[in-house]
């Protein structure tokens, strides 16, 4: 059987990953993976140009990560304040969302972040001080400070 090299476009399961050559046979790639725009020969031009098109990846992610890095150093710095509305007997009448941390952070810190960056199992109801993770990039993680202080609620509890 007659065999030929394609440069993949895509992760093929079984067959091999983005910008990989791999020998397979020539009816499999002539009828399916170039008609599809799954992979497309590899002449010595496609080689050279997936060549160019990994060295700029490589150096995209390289910036990437060091504008992470910068950030992540930034956010161990942070350290966030938050009020949380409560009453009587210091019963919490609301939550602390990640959505209000990224806010805050914003707000306070001047660092912007997505609110799906922050690792928040659940919303916060207590007060205190309390450390959170923040990814910052699929490798770099941040632990970030949030402290928590009590809003309204304390006058009626001590009139109690």
């Amino acid at each position: 059987m007659a065999t030929t090299d394609v440069i993949l476009k895509e992760k093929i399961e079984g067959l091999g990953a983005e910008a990989d050559v791999v020998s397979v046979k020539s009816g499999y790639a002539r009828n399916f993976l170039i008609p599809q725009g799954k992979a497309y020969e590899a002449t010595n031009a496609n080689r050279r140009h997936v060549e160019a098109l990994k060295a700029a990846r490589a150096a995209r992610e390289a910036e990437e990560i060091k504008v992470a890095q910068e950030v992540a150093a930034q956010i161990k710095k942070a350290k966030v304040a938050l009020e949380l509305e409560t009453g009587q007997g210091g019963k919490s009448f609301g939550s602390i969302t990640s959505s209000d941390i990224a806010d805050a952070l914003k707000a306070q810190a001047g660092i912007e972040i997505d609110r799906h960056a922050i690792v928040l199992e659940k919303p916060i109801k207590t007060t205190g001080s309390q450390t959170l993770e923040v990814k910052v990039h699929s490798e770099i993680h941040a632990k970030l400070t949030v402290d928590v202080t009590a809003k309204g609620g304390e006058e009626e509890a001590a009139d109690a």
